[in-house]
């Protein structure tokens, strides 16, 4: 899949990912600081994984866990710091819960700070942390 927002380009070829960028942002982030390279490369291989990019410059990622049947995990969702307030996250959030492939199975996540982003996508708080979206 590849469409554009403005003049972003989102994509889920793991061809276009920039790893680098990828694994730095993660080592930052408080949910996933504790993985090795190893585990973020592996995660990366054995999931669906979308790209935001500007001028083939990666500003965005997030990745899913699915069995195609039946649920989605929708992790790792990052938008860089220098690209943040553009609406970025919203549309790549949008994107993935709205498309063909995922927008009939049960999503679920798990946030600490980020609950009315996903909110605004039919997810509903389950606990502190996780959140569930109905198919549709």
């Amino acid at each position: 899949m590849e469409i554009y927002y403005n003049e972003y380009l989102i994509s889920d070829d793991k061809e276009r990912l920039d790893l680098d960028k990828v694994k730095g942002y993660l080592a930052r982030s408080y949910w996933a600081n504790q993985r090795s390279e190893e585990k973020i490369e592996k995660s990366i291989e054995e999931s669906v994984c979308f790209g935001i990019y500007k001028d083939k410059k990666q500003v965005g990622f997030a990745r899913v866990v699915t069995d195609d049947a039946t649920m989605y995990w929708l992790c790792d969702v990052f938008i860089d710091e220098n690209y943040r307030g553009l609406g970025l996250g919203k549309y790549l959030v949008e994107t993935i819960t709205e498309s063909e492939r995922f927008r009939k199975l049960t999503g679920l996540l798990g946030t600490r700070d980020a609950h009315e982003l996903y909110e605004q996508f039919h997810f509903v708080r389950d606990r502190d942390r996780l959140m569930r979206r109905a198919p549709r």
